[in-house]
């Protein structure tokens, strides 16, 4: 029976189990890309979306000239797989004849005032018409003999920013128009051909949604000037007689790269969907297979070898065996930059022009200056020898102009082909390290009239800081000044980017020129001062270690934040600094380690051509030249305050004695061709008359002096130079060494006992008063509540909140410093927190009992002599007149600060960053209410000092021991501030917040010193007040003799109380005092 029943269940779940299993909802068992019979399946077969080819019959009529001129078609499953690849391109160049009269689309320029253009060499860029071409679908399963089914989408954008329509493979005809671009998709479908004469040949039909035309002929795009208005909707219209041919090279070579192709309409010009043609060029991309094969080209260019231009012999040049590999770090987004004209002495048209290339108004412009102009290298292809004999090897590439107003992530992506552009092509030889090539403008080989020679630097100097420099010539055709570019490159990158090609170290020297130079400057600003050689004898800076040159290049290498020194009051532009060293006595670049199977050449990059100027000729001691180091830096400032000195190369001398870089700068000059000759002195075309001094910070005492570097920079050009520029004194936010984390430990070490002594005097005091009011009961009605109030909030608002209780500021700097200087808790460190904890609990505590015996001798007062309710101390009006002034100043100082902030940039989010990376709400007047309750903390004594002038006091409620100590305690803090330096700013809190500015803080340098005098001030008030009574400071200040309250009161006598054994002494009425006397207050244990 159950067998019977298994089979009843399976017969009626296999039919749907074969239904599940035949179920393909994504297609995945389709044909995309099968490739020959059998059904056997492609690489890009499970990717490919199913397609259906329905106009056949469309295809057929319109490609009758392609198809009859198609050849068979040789193909194999890897020409298969390379096709869509290959037959695709991304932001070709797209044109359209105006004069036709039917555009085809509209484009909305209304995104910038007046429709702006760069072409008057304005900011904004002018509207590129961009094309974009994908090959989504090849049917090679149902191919014929001359032909293959093919798919494709079409996107073309007019757009400002260089933006095109997202594509894919599961797109739809649509169309797009907003102020500053217009993107249209079209899908195409059709047939892929070759001809016998090198030519791959697409041929497609598509539909698509057209922008609809209004009837005015001049200007039919009237709705499409105020794209962004609400709801806005563009009248469209579909279309499907749209028809697309694409011409391929077969062959990729220097003259046969371009991809040309045309789209037209195939309805009437009547046609309300009609438009003109239009043209699309674009190149074979990466896809593709390079043949060399120009040398006659190559050879009439560069003869005689090696050409002489203006860049051989100025420097040393590759000449290993690995330059393919070092073109492979090169990225189609490395920007060349163009150095201007500054030699030419030619005509203003010749001088002015970008060599061969045809540019906009925005290149002409800059006047041969070139400013902004940049020039990249694409689709770099490289064939090294492999034989004996002497290193060659054959490259090939795209030099593609960059105008000032065009993105270079933009520039980067474009293939088209235009006067923009120069195919190269030539041959490397490692006896001269010079690559020569050939060069044709735009399409074809009619014109290649101009001749590029590029080299990769190995040596550098103040002047030459390029990896790389070219330079292009005319052979012919129209007439230019040699144009020169060359690849900047940041001192960081020849160790981390270009540091190894091939397997092998790039070896790099360098030669330094400005040595002397810098040792005068040095001499000048470095007079013998008795002083200043005491200190240096006590502090230490930045030195050699051995032979480590590279620990103390990273060492001088400076990556923060700088402010301007002095600090100013106003608001200002705080930059980034980045000072990084290039070489450092023998050595370029940093010291890599070796590793297990990287080979390292023996004169690697720590081995370094010394200078013939290895050493400063000054009037210094024997012992401070011969520590002194030559050095080569990079200076970089953000903002545009510093624009004049935005990038400095630096070349000097060190002086690890006082710590101090003495640099001679050179900058580059943007100015026209014809401003050059009126400047002097010029290096190369550089301004080299800039002195730039480095303070560092010591290594040591690094808790007595603020870890800043400071940066002075002047000109030395007179005065109405029009290269000079005012001196600049910047400081930078703190900083840390490499190796001076003991030094901050020390520092947190001094700070943490510091902490755990005055809390323990704190407790200390706080137990002595808890002491004396236990032999003196009479006077403790007359300890003012405030006061321990006070003293209580202080406690506890870091049981709270988890800051410390005393040198706050410290602990807040040390918390919220950049991630680089905090140091991690260890073990001692967690240790003093809780001790630290512990004790501010302790003095809560005993603070607490303080104030319990206040009040409880007070309700004995007044439950003793209900009839004299007047003669116990009050403290409603000691908190009015004590928090009356704190209340008012609280206010004043939130209202100064309100205006000082008024002016500054508000940010959109008032918020900073600690060391962790997180993010806290940040509010003004939260900041300013925690450093006010610091500041009545440090003024604990004027409610005690209010009272005893409200209760005319003659007695002595505080030990003198007491207050004492407590004063000394909260002015301790000050007086290390004061010691130690003024507070460093933070570098996590924007100057729009105004306790940044130290002149505006509590805790100024001004705070650190008036604070303590008024606290002072307040316990020799107490002082007098306690050593004399009310009867005799009345007569000293000639005031009117009033009642006392007196502790000799025969109102009041003592009598034990005994209830719970307790022998505290209380007051009660009517019993002889002298008969009891005061007893001992066992409450206290």
């Amino acid at each position: 029976m159950a067998l019977t029943t298994l089979q009843f269940v399976g017969a009626i779940l296999l039919p749907l189990l074969a239904v599940a299993a035949s179920f393909d909802p994504f297609h995945r068992n389709g044909q995309g890309m099968s490739f020959g019979g059998g059904g056997q399946q492609g690489p890009f077969s499970q990717h490919a979306p199913q397609h259906e080819y329905v106009r056949f019959a469309d295809v057929k009529r319109q490609c009758r000239s392609v198809l009859a001129s198609a050849s068979d078609l040789n193909f194999d499953a890897n020409r298969a797989t390379a096709l869509m690849p290959e037959l695709s391109f991304v932001k070709g160049d797209w044109e359209q004849d105006d004069a036709d009269g039917a555009p085809l689309m509209p484009f909305d320029g209304t995104d910038v005032p007046d429709g702006g253009a760069a072409s008057d060499g304005g900011e904004a860029s002018n509207p590129m018409r961009l094309a974009t071409f994908m090959l989504t679908h090849v049917d090679v399963a149902l191919r014929g003999r001359t032909a293959l089914n093919v798919s494709g989408v079409l996107g073309v954008a007019v757009s400002r920013n260089g933006t095109g329509p997202e594509m894919g493979p599961y797109v739809s005809p649509e169309f797009k128009v907003w102020p500053g671009t217009t993107e249209m998709k079209v899908l195409f479908e059709g047939v892929y051909t070759e001809t016998g004469d090198g030519e791959a040949v697409l041929c497609m039909v598509g539909e698509a949604v057209l922008p609809r035309r209004d009837g005015d002929a001049v200007d039919p795009w009237d709705w499409a000037k105020k794209t962004d208005r609400n709801n806005f909707q563009p009248p469209i219209t579909t279309d499907n007689n749209i028809l697309l041919v694409i011409r391929y090279p077969t062959t990729l070579k220097l003259t046969t790269r371009a991809v040309r192709g045309e789209l037209t309409s195939t309805n009437g010009k009547s046609h309300a969907a009609y438009f003109g043609a239009v043209t699309v060029l674009s190149q074979l991309g990466a896809y593709s297979n390079y043949k060399f094969g120009s040398e006659e080209l190559v050879g009439t260019a560069c003869s005689p070898l090696p050409y002489r231009d203006d860049v051989l012999g100025d420097g040393e040049y590759y000449r290993g065996g690995s330059l393919c590999g070092i073109l492979d770090l090169f990225t189609s987004e490395d920007e060349f930059a163009v150095a201007p004209n500054w030699k030419c002495n030619s005509t203003d048209s010749i001088c002015r022009r970008l060599g061969p290339f045809e540019t906009d108004k925005s290149v002409d412009a800059t006047d041969g200056g070139f400013k902004g102009v940049g020039i990249l290298m694409q689709d770099i292809r490289c064939d090294p020898s492999a034989g004996p004999g002497e290193k060659t090897a054959r490259v090939s590439a795209v030099f593609r102009v960059a105008p000032p107003w065009e993105h270079l992530y933009t520039a980067a992506q474009r293939s088209g082909l235009s006067g923009m552009t120069l195919s190269a092509e030539g041959v490397w030889r490692a006896s001269t390290g010079q690559l020569c090539m050939v060069g044709c403008l735009g399409v074809g080989n009619k014109a290649c009239h101009s001749r590029v020679c590029l080299y990769v630097r190995t040596g550098f100097s103040v002047t030459q800081r390029s990896v790389a420099i070219g330079q292009i010539t005319s052979i012919g055709g129209v007439a230019h000044s040699p144009l020169t570019f060359r690849r900047a490159v940041h001192p960081s990158e020849l160790w981390n980017r270009f540091g190894v090609s091939g397997g092998a170290p790039l070896t790099m020297t360098y030669n330094y020129t400005k040595v002397k130079q810098a040792g005068e400057f040095l001499t000048r600003s470095e007079p013998f001062n008795f002083g200043t050689a005491i200190a240096k004898s006590l502090l230490s800076y930045p030195r050699l270690a051995g032979d480590d040159l590279s620990s103390l290049a990273d060492e001088l290498t400076l990556h923060v934040p700088a402010v301007p020194d002095p600090f100013p009051r106003e608001r200002f532009e705080r930059p980034f600094l980045q000072l990084e060293v290039l070489s450092l006595g023998q050595l370029v670049g940093r010291k890599v380690p070796a590793f297990p199977g990287i080979p390292v050449a023996e004169e690697g990059r720590d081995k370094g051509r010394p200078s013939s100027e290895s050493q400063t000729e000054t009037n210094t001691t024997a012992e401070t030249t011969r520590s002194i180091l030559n050095v080569s830096a990079e200076l970089t400032l953000s903002g545009d305050p510093y624009v004049n000195v935005s990038t400095l190369s630096l070349e000097g001398v060190y002086n690890p004695v006082d710590g101090r870089m003495y640099l001679i700068g050179c900058r580059s000059i943007d100015a026209p061709w014809g401003d050059f000759s009126a400047m002097g002195a010029l290096e190369d075309g550089m301004d080299c008359s800039i002195e730039v001094r480095v303070d560092y910070p010591p290594t040591t005492a690094q808790w007595l002096i603020n870890p800043t570097a400071k940066v002075h920079i002047a000109s030395t050009r007179d005065a109405g130079d029009p290269l000079g520029f005012d001196a600049i004194a910047l400081q930078t936010l703190p900083i840390m060494y490499r190796q001076q984390r003991q030094d901050i430990l020390s520092r947190r070490s001094v700070e943490g006992i510091l902490r755990l002594a005055t809390l323990v005097a704190a407790i200390g005091a706080e137990f002595s008063q808890l002491m004396y009011i236990k032999a003196n009961t009479d006077v403790m009605p007359y300890v003012s509540l405030v006061m321990l109030g006070v003293q209580a909030l202080g406690y506890s608002m870091p049981l709270i909140t988890g800051a410390e209780a005393l040198f706050a500021r410290i602990a807040a700097a040390g918390v919220n410093a950049p991630p680089s200087y905090v140091v991690d808790k260890s073990q001692l460190y967690w240790t003093i927190d809780c001790v630290v904890k512990i004790l501010v609990l302790a003095a809560f505590l005993l603070t607490l009992r303080l104030a319990q015996k206040v009040v409880r001798s007070r309700i004995r007062m007044l439950t003793r002599s209900p009839l004299e309710p007047g003669r116990v101390p009050s403290e409603r009006k000691v908190i009015l007149y004590s928090f009356g002034p704190h209340l008012l100043g609280f206010m004043v100082i939130l209202a100064a600060r309100y205006v000082s902030a008024i002016g500054r940039p508000l940010q959109q989010e008032d918020s900073y960053m600690d060391a962790s990376g997180r993010s806290h709400a940040l509010r003004q007047w939260a900041v300013t209410l925690e450093e006010y309750v610091g500041l009545a903390q440090d003024f604990f004594l004027l409610p005690q000092v209010v009272a005893n002038v409200l209760w005319r006091i003659n007695c002595r409620p505080l030990k003198k021991s007491y207050y004492v100590s407590l004063t000394v305690v909260r002015l301790l803090p000050h007086l290390y501030d004061y010691v130690r330096a003024a507070p460093a700013i933070n570098p996590y809190f924007a100057e729009e917040y105004e306790f940044v500015n130290t002149s505006l803080d509590f805790y100024s340098a001004f705070g650190d010193v008036a604070i303590p005098l008024l606290a002072v001030a307040l316990a020799a008030a107490v002082y007098v007040q306690q050593r004399w009574n009310y009867k005799i400071i009345s007569r000293t200040v000639k005031t009117q003799q009033k009642k006392l309250q007196h502790l000799g009161s025969r109102v009041y006598e003592r009598l034990p109380s005994m209830s719970s054994g307790n022998f505290e002494a209380e007051l009660v009425a009517g019993v002889n005092e002298a008969a009891v006397g005061p007893r001992r207050d066992a409450s206290l244990t």
